[in-house]
């Protein structure tokens, strides 16, 4: 209790202190402040200190695996053979992320599609919400595609091999390789393999057989999927509490073998996901408002909760009870929020998509592995598939990233290297997602002629609805 009340009021110092330490190591390695290598060691670790005491304080994954992070890279910079001993961590932390793979894609895509199709059967709002979700995400991984290879962030990294690691070689497939390649012969060896893309057919045929059976038979499939999906999420949130370690591991592991200059493309990764995503709202969303009439200040103050919820907690999932409230007081009528929000919740990932084709060229690119477009078009069609109906998890996006570095044969060490940040990408990446559907909706609830913008003066819309209501 003691070391609580302390922390919270020194928190203040704790960031000030690592502040300052930050900028004393940055002008000293510009050249611009001269210091013994032994005081400059001792003025990061110092600030390093000053953020573990304020890890203690938050006590959230986010703070923690951003501390991990940069403890990670000077363990790895400092003492370069114990941080190629840690590799254990993040691999332990890969190898948890990728069993859940299957259970995890099984469970959220018979709910995603057997699930919302059943109250929706191919009528309008349905077929109109699936169309606007597939062209704006295909829209947003096109976006991806063209900025990681305009900024090839993942180039120049040095090669290296894990322990343990086999090499790795492009192959070339035949267009008839690849579609045989895309249906399972056994569902249980496709899980064994790690073939994420014959794991969603196979789900997503078993999806559509369930729509064909009589409600009773479908039933206890339904409620199997949604318990499996349920406790998946848990699962996933238990080993995300492993997460920080990981990315220590990773970190440590990754500059003591590729040295300091690998966070320079890490960097320029991060960068090229925000501007890319800066790019996406601007040149798609923007657009699309403009197109469609949606009233832009009261869309963006109704939006800004919600948004700023996801971006904060890093989980779609959380900010969906906000952005329900919120879009029906924008003036959506409450059957087109209570169906399109959840369902985006599944289908219209637009961050995420963005990301995920970003970041699975970026893992090409590190292993020196060629692409034709044709095998990054193949990707996006894969991506535009896997990246369904696990927004609900926070970094969810590593369990689809190790599954598409499985099923076309990319090496797993530039994941453990983007796990040092994916942290920073994910809060991002997830705040384009909750704006997106929260845009998703009024767009749909125009097209349905089911968004009501209230004329001056009337003060429907600011009436607060009961919370038995919702």
């Amino acid at each position: 209790m003691r070391l609580r009340i302390f922390l919270k009021n020194n928190a203040n110092y704790f960031i000030l202190g690592a502040g300052i330490a930050a900028l004393t190591a940055s002008f000293h390695a510009l050249g611009w402040l001269p210091m013994g290598p032994v005081a400059a060691a001792a003025v990061r670790w110092c600030g390093l200190a000053a953020l573990v005491l304020y890890g203690l304080y938050k006590r959230t994954l986010t703070a923690w695996i951003f501390v991990s992070m940069l403890l990670g890279a000077e363990i790895g910079y400092d003492f370069p053979a114990v941080g190629k001993e840690l590799d254990v961590f993040s691999k332990i932390f890969i190898k948890l992320i990728k069993c859940i793979i299957a259970p995890l894609l099984f469970g959220t895509l018979i709910i995603g599609i057997s699930g919302h199709s059943n109250t929706r059967q191919l009528g309008r709002l349905g077929w109109k919400s699936l169309l606007y979700f597939e062209v704006v995400t295909t829209l947003a991984m096109i976006i991806g595609l063209v900025a990681i290879n305009f900024s090839k962030a993942g180039v120049g990294i040095p090669a290296f091999k894990p322990e343990g690691a086999l090499p790795v070689t492009a192959q070339a497939h035949g267009w008839k390789d690849i579609i045989l390649h895309s249906f399972p012969e056994n569902f249980f060896k496709s899980i064994a393999e790690g073939q994420i893309l014959q794991i969603v057919v196979f789900c997503l045929l078993f999806a559509v057989s369930l729509l064909m059976v009589p409600f009773d038979k479908r039933k206890p499939f339904l409620v199997f999927a949604e318990s499996l999906s349920a406790v998946m999420f848990k699962f996933t949130d238990l080993i995300m509490h492993f997460a920080p370690l990981g990315v220590a591991g990773a970190i440590a592991y990754t500059i003591s073998n590729m040295g300091i200059e690998v966070l320079h493309n890490l960097f320029l990764l991060l960068c090229t996901l925000y501007l890319a995503l800066v790019v996406f709202v601007l040149g798609v969303l923007l657009p699309i408002a403009l197109f469609f009439k949606i009233p832009l200040r009261r869309f963006l103050s109704h939006a800004a909760q919600p948004v700023t919820i996801a971006f904060g907690t890093a989980s779609s999932e959380a900010a969906l009870p906000v952005a329900m409230e919120n879009m029906e007081r924008f003036g959506v009528s409450r059957e087109v929020v209570s169906f399109v929000l959840p369902t985006g919740l599944s289908f219209n990932l637009d961050g995420t998509s963005l990301y995920l084709s970003l970041a699975t060229i970026f893992v090409a690119q590190a292993a020196g592995i060629e692409l034709s477009i044709g095998q990054q078009v193949i990707m996006m069609l894969t991506l535009m598939l896997t990246s369904k109906g696990v927004a609900g998890v926070a970094r969810a996006s590593l369990v689809i990233l190790a599954g598409m570095a499985a099923s076309f044969g990319l090496p797993e060490w530039p994941i453990a290297a983007i796990l040092g940040i994916d942290a920073l990408m994910d809060m991002a990446r997830t705040a384009v997602n909750t704006l997106g559907n929260c845009l998703a909706t009024a767009v749909i609830g125009k097209w349905e002629r089911e968004l009501k913008i209230p004329r001056k003066g009337d003060r429907w819309q600011e009436v607060e609805h009961p919370a038995e209501e919702l």
